[in-house]
């Protein structure tokens, strides 16, 4: 029995014009236990019948009268409000948890649909900063709910392994590329590669033929010119081996690297399908779509020299991925600056006639930047992703030693931990709001974080070892209908719905707030009700609840991509 649907039934018997969706959208959650479980206003009927809406709240309680289900209901101003049967309610929740166990919350609504999931996407011989977070983490948690929700989901690393900065890389190494560098490169790719990068820069203020030069340079790796592929060739792989130490922490895997460079050799294909069908304009010897007419700045296809850009390699990608795949959503896990270009590149696949177009979808989210100012690479101002980690793990390392020394497997759970709370902090505010990284913040374990979970499910760990007990859930329902074991099962009962949120409005966060309510009510729970009591029938139906918090929270933090000790 849904208590939500029964109470959707009981309105719609009322009132045979409402369908039953729309009764269900009707129905809230008041703000507060005294004001029941469930609430529907009675704004909507007061038109129709000429009454103000307490009235009707008033009739509609007189017609509903006593119902087995609900211990009360009773009218609230233009309120009637629904005051479930507490240990009915304990059954459904904890039964249904018990026989579903880690499918607990799981729907089919992605069954048959295949959904990529494209983000991180750092660029090639530049550090993986804490700027490239964001992606990372957004996207791996969306990509691990979608693949829950039983969608067939792809996780792309789109990489930034193409564009003018390789004609300045190539340039540089040319100039400065002494046995000594290539040694260099070897033993610390990303840091001397950016070294050549930022000096390429910093000489192009004296030397400006060098912003020539590299334009040429990527020009000829367009064509193909065998010393720029051997060197970019090289430059991907050293790069690539940086960036799967990162991620190998993070425990992310990805189905494809597919970048930028992937693309090349389809994109004269788009651009002869954008001359067929009369989008492509000439603009001083470049080629542009025009797009003025939508709002938006033109589009530039193709430059002079006959290099391409990255909308045109966009284009090129979401073609092949909807020719490959046949994808229900194509998503892009990127930075709200580039609103612009996905709205240019959606637009022009629109114009060149395929439906398909928005179901490529831009998930955005806000601006990271440091304490003191904001991140840049031109100028090597950049706090390194794995530098991030590694003294995450070394502060909760600290923290294990000061509080729990004999703990076993010690270094395991330090990294847990350490890398949980990262990516907690992260994924624990709206993507869209900016971001300022702070290390006190991240590394705080008081309070709202990632640690305070992790601690509450291994506390459930514990007393489930301790209770040494086969639990199963033929058990007495109405030992659990005090206020803290019926705040725990609210909570419980509320799961599928903050997964299904998440996954409607691409919000991780919605999971990682969820899991924090919920450690708090099982917390209080604890606190107020003893679990490994002499009463068995008390122990039994408390355990009960224990184990589905214990299943819940773990299932939650591998939603976010986070991993949960059994010891802390």
């Amino acid at each position: 029995m849904d208590f939500k649907e029964k109470v959707a039934e009981i309105f719609t018997s009322l009132e045979p014009d409402l369908s039953m969706d729309d009764a269900l959208q009707l129905i809230e959650i008041p703000p507060n236990a005294e004001m029941g479980d469930y609430a529907v206003p009675c704004f909507k009927f007061a038109k129709k019948y000429r009454k103000s809406p307490a009235a009707l709240a008033n009739e509609f309680v007189e017609k509903i009268g006593n119902r087995d289900e609900f211990e009360k209901i009773e009218s609230a101003g233009p309120y009637v409000n629904f005051f479930v049967n507490k240990s009915q309610f304990a059954e459904k929740v904890l039964r249904k948890a018990f026989e579903e166990k880690e499918n607990f919350g799981k729907t089919n609504v992605g069954e048959g649909k295949t959904v990529i999931v494209e983000f991180s996407s750092p660029n090639i011989a530049k550090p993986f900063h804490i700027g490239h977070i964001r992606s990372t983490l957004i996207g791996n948690a969306l990509y691990k709910i979608y693949t829950y929700l039983g969608y067939n989901t792809i996780a792309i690393n789109h990489l930034g392994d193409y564009g003018t900065q390789f004609g300045m890389l190539i340039s540089a190494y040319k100039k400065w590329g002494t046995p000594e560098v290539v040694e260099a490169i070897e033993r610390d790719p990303i840091n001397e590669l950016m070294k050549l990068y930022v000096r390429y820069n910093k000489e192009i203020e004296t030397h400006p033929e060098y912003q020539e030069e590299a334009r040429y340079w990527f020009n000829q790796l367009e064509k193909g010119n065998e010393e720029a592929q051997r060197l970019w060739a090289w430059f991907r792989e050293v790069s690539l081996k940086e960036f799967n130490r990162v991620y190998d922490m993070f425990g992310i895997k990805f189905d494809s690297y597919a970048g930028e460079s992937f693309y090349s050799d389809k994109m004269p294909a788009i651009i002869d399908e954008l001359e067929d069908k009369g989008l492509l304009k000439e603009s001083e010897g470049a080629k542009i779509v025009e797009l003025s007419d939508y709002g938006l700045t033109d589009a530039l296809i193709q430059k002079s020299d006959g290099s391409t850009l990255y909308v045109t390699r966009d284009v090129a990608a979401a073609k092949y991925r909807k020719d490959t795949y046949n994808f229900y959503k194509n998503i892009y896990v990127v930075g709200a600056q580039q609103k612009l270009h996905f709205d240019q590149w959606r637009k022009i696949i629109d114009l060149m006639g395929y439906d398909w177009a928005y179901d490529c979808v831009h998930v955005m989210f806000g601006t990271v930047s440091l304490e003191d100012g904001a991140l840049s690479t031109r100028k090597g101002r950049v706090v390194y992703l794995e530098d991030v980690l590694n003294k995450a793990i070394e502060k909760t390392r600290e923290i294990i030693e000061e509080r729990n020394p004999n703990l076993e497997n010690k270094e395991e759970v330090a990294k847990q931990v350490g890398i949980g709370a990262v990516i907690f902090q992260e994924l624990f505010n709206n993507r869209i709001k900016d971001y300022v990284f702070s290390w006190d913040k991240t590394l705080s374990f008081e309070g709202e974080t990632g640690p305070y979970v992790q601690y509450t499910y291994a506390r459930t760990c514990s007393l489930l070892r301790k209770a040494d007990l086969e639990i199963d859930d033929d058990v007495d329902y109405t030992l659990l209908t005090d206020n803290e074991s019926f705040n725990v099962i609210k909570k419980l009962d509320g799961f599928k719905a903050a997964v299904l949120n998440a996954h409607d409005k691409y919000e991780p966060f919605m999971v990682t707030r969820y899991l924090v309510g919920l450690a708090q009510e099982f917390n209080r729970f604890y606190h107020g009700c003893p679990i490994i009591t002499e009463d068995e029938r008390i122990k039994k139906a408390r355990l009960l609840l224990t184990l589905t918090v214990n299943r819940v929270l773990k299932k939650g933090l591998e939603l976010l991509g986070m991993e949960a000790p059994e010891k802390m």
